[in-house]
């Protein structure tokens, strides 16, 4: 299905009252409307909306009856066999590849309890691949034993928002302690100039317990370009270059321990850019999410693809899915594990581990192809995202 648009005068209000924290981000237009909830600011292809609301009155969200965020999907099914020819014979200009490594957490926990989720299937059945003939396996990331509270799965999660009164949900994870990624269409309405409100990220979500309590959003950023609606999408909207976004965090009090950011615990990915990991244009990818489809998102799945550079198509990693509405967001990783001790075997060319280089992004409106598709991590999204939400909180990034 596709994106609705969403009514400019529900969205979100902007205030005009200074905030210490934009400092770094003085002399910057400010987009200024009715009562005092955020302030929304551009620089350097960037932009912010940062939220000026007190923890103690954070924007009261609906974990039970959330609403998955449909999935912006596409009706005409592309020649996946040709596509990916042309990713093994030409793959796109990229480079240098590089990466920026994760950290392990403590593993120390607060568990909350957000009240039992509310059953909502969305009607996708299993297979182990689709009409376009892409293998691939999707399967809990939930074992005998709870891993959504073990390295690295804690690291992801479900991210809650607001889409005027309703409570929506996405998936999304940590890239530095204070930092979440997820997809730009779970933060802004594309080219609407218009950002959502009342992010709370809940790290290793797991049928309604949130093992490391829950994180309330300092600021959303996207690139100005997704946000006016210039981002040169193959697809308007759905198949774009730069549906990547990153929440800063607040800081909060954890286990008796004042301005703790959730990395600290969970840990976080390390994340790639241009082509980092991917051979000849392909790679193997682990992609994690909460998609309505599969368990009704009461548990983080896991999908394992080849994935491959779609040339024709903003350069789209492509990897066959069965994850659906509820899965945006969610971390698509190169190396995805825990290290093993090299005892006689070496490394091979690109070994940093549990590297994200993209977030789920889009599908189709028909289940039948089980394909999906991620905006790549590029020099010119990833990194000036980083660099930007960084310079303005050092200490999310430390």
């Amino acid at each position: 299905m596709t994106k609705q648009p969403v009514d400019r005068k529900s969205l979100f209000t902007v205030s005009c009252k200074p905030w210490i924290a934009m400092v770094a981000f003085a002399a910057l237009a400010v987009v200024c409307v009715g009562q005092a909830t955020a302030q929304v600011r551009s620089e350097n292809g960037v932009t912010t909306m940062f939220s000026v609301q007190g923890q103690s009155t954070e924007e009261q969200l609906d974990y039970v009856h959330a609403k998955p965020m449909p999935l912006p999907s596409l009706s005409s099914l592309p020649d996946s066999k040709a596509a990916l020819i042309r990713a093994l014979e030409s793959s796109p200009a990229r480079g240098p590849a590089g990466y920026a490594a994760g950290g392990v957490g403590s593993g120390i926990m607060s568990p909350i309890n957000l009240g039992a989720p509310v059953a909502g299937n969305d009607g996708v059945t299993p297979q182990d691949f689709g009409t376009n003939n892409h293998p691939f396996t999707t399967e809990r990331a939930d074992l005998s034993i709870a891993t959504n509270k073990a390295f690295p799965y804690a690291i992801a999660g479900k991210l809650f928002f607001k889409i005027g009164a309703s409570t929506y949900m996405c998936s999304a994870s940590l890239i530095k302690r204070g930092i979440v990624v997820t997809a730009a269409h779970c933060v802004a309405n594309y080219g609407a100039s218009q950002f959502y409100s009342g992010w709370q990220f809940i790290p290793g979500y797991r049928n309604g317990s949130a093992p490391f309590s829950k994180w309330t959003a300092a600021s959303a950023t996207i690139l100005t370009a997704y946000y006016n609606g210039t981002d040169g999408c193959a697809v308007y909207g759905i198949v774009c270059p730069d549906d990547v976004a990153l929440i800063t965090l607040n800081t909060k009090k954890f286990k008796g321990l004042l301005n703790q950011y959730p990395g600290t615990y969970t840990g976080w990915y390390g994340y790639g850019w241009d082509g980092y990991g991917f051979v000849g244009g392909i790679t193997q990818i682990t992609q994690l999410g909460y998609p309505a489809g599969l368990d009704n998102a009461f548990y983080m799945e896991r999908t394992d693809s080849y994935g491959y550079t779609d040339g024709a198509n903003s350069n789209n990693t492509v990897i066959g899915s069965n994850m659906d509405g509820g899965s945006s967001g969610g971390p698509w990783l190169v190396n995805f594990g825990v290290a093993p001790v090299l005892t006689g075997e070496t490394n091979g060319s690109a070994p940093a581990l549990d590297i994200v280089v993209g977030v789920t992004s889009w599908g189709y409106i028909s289940t039948s192809p089980k394909e999906q598709g991620a905006s790549p991590f590029t020099s010119g999204n990833i990194t000036v995202l980083v660099s930007a939400v960084c310079g303005a909180t050092p200490a999310a990034c430390s």
